[in-house]
């Protein structure tokens, strides 16, 4: 698959967030989409920047 942006929603927890850091380690450009925790959407953005 060709490097591409993804947005990825219910990435703050569980299958979403595991997609989400899947599609970063390939090189892709995430966006992740969340309802109502923050604090998971922090550490599933800090799990995607490393």
């Amino acid at each position: 698959m060709s490097k591409k942006s993804v947005l990825v929603t219910g990435a703050s927890r569980g299958i979403g967030r595991g997609i989400a850091i899947e599609l970063a380690k390939s090189g892709h450009r995430i966006a992740i989409n969340y309802a109502g925790n923050a604090e998971a959407a922090a550490e599933a953005l800090a799990l995607v920047k490393a």
